[in-house]
């Protein structure tokens, strides 16, 4: 396929709302964007099925010792490395257990090199690199479809048994690829033509951002709205901890900063602690016998 086969794509489309856009005034530009980028919320919310599917099958991956591996090339990797690095901070997850692969590696998130993404072999490498197995999920992203490191990596996943999951802002009859779940946000044509960084880029970051955190609230790393297995590894993440702690129980600040110092900074822990009365050593065995899950833990065990 050439460069000039993919003009009938939905992300190569030329937008009739801005055709005017460089006579715009500075504000105009802005209220076109506003009106453009509802179209990336509506996007995500007509993909709901998939993506529900997609947070429970790979939930049930991870909970078995699976991982979760973003990958992409240019904007589309960019984003999955993005929100593969927000889970360790905000769930306490260890670093390999949310990977993401962008075709051209680190350098790549700094410097473009979108003329990696043309080599489908590259992508089956990265997934044998990895070693990835039946246990693992792998979402290839790719906002126009046809990005040949991400089939490439796609087909070397399914081959090595794993959840298959695809990310796309194009319908499938312009773009088909056999996958477990298939995932299309169809935003339409961009302010600037091809520039899917716009709004194909923020409905995937919409979608990422719905299924990782799905993913983690399934595994028990939230109570209620609370990010409750938050790495406390700063200040402003300690003045959080200690106020969850004080929402969730009568503490004082006081009696909520000793509290998660004898937890070892772990608010879950704290909790589990604090409401079933067993020391630091029990309330973990307690979390571990309820996979992490801290309202199953106390419930149960109190039960």
């Amino acid at each position: 396929m050439t460069n000039s086969d993919r003009g009938y794509l939905l992300t190569e489309q030329v937008n009739p709302h801005s055709q005017n856009l460089d006579k715009l005034s500075c504000l105009e530009i802005v209220e076109l964007f506003n009106r453009e980028d509802e179209k990336a919320t509506s996007a995500v919310a007509a993909a709901k099925i998939p993506l529900a599917e997609a947070i429970e099958r790979t939930a049930a991956a991870l909970s078995k010792g699976g991982r979760l591996f973003y990958i992409g090339a240019g904007t589309s990797g960019r984003l999955g490395v993005l929100d593969a690095a927000e889970c360790p901070p905000t769930f306490c997850t260890p670093p390999e257990l949310v990977q993401g692969i962008i075709a051209g590696g680190a350098g790549a998130l700094l410097k473009s090199s979108e003329d990696l993404e043309d080599r489908a072999e590259d992508g089956a490498s990265a997934i044998a690199v990895h070693q990835i197995t039946q246990l693992d999920v792998v979402v290839g992203i790719t906002a126009g479809g046809t990005t040949p490191y991400v089939h490439g990596a796609l087909q070397a996943a399914r081959q090595s048994g794993a959840t298959t999951i695809f990310i796309a802002c194009v319908p499938v009859e312009q773009v088909s690829i056999p996958v477990d779940i298939d995932i299309r946000l169809l935003t339409g044509a961009e302010i600037v033509a091809g520039s899917t960084r716009l709004k194909a880029g923020t409905a995937t970051k919409l979608a990422l951002n719905i299924l990782s955190t799905g993913v983690m609230v399934k595994l028990g790393k939230v109570y209620g709205n609370r990010m409750i297995d938050v790495a406390v590894t700063n200040k402003k993440l300690r003045d959080r901890a200690i106020r969850m702690l004080q929402d969730l129980t009568t503490l004082n600040p006081e009696q909520a900063d000793l509290l998660l110092e004898q937890s070892g900074k772990s608010v879950k822990l704290a909790l589990a602690m604090h409401w079933t009365g067993l020391d630091k050593e029990a309330s973990a065995r307690l979390l571990s016998t309820h996979q992490g899950n801290l309202r199953a833990a106390v419930e149960r065990g109190n039960g």
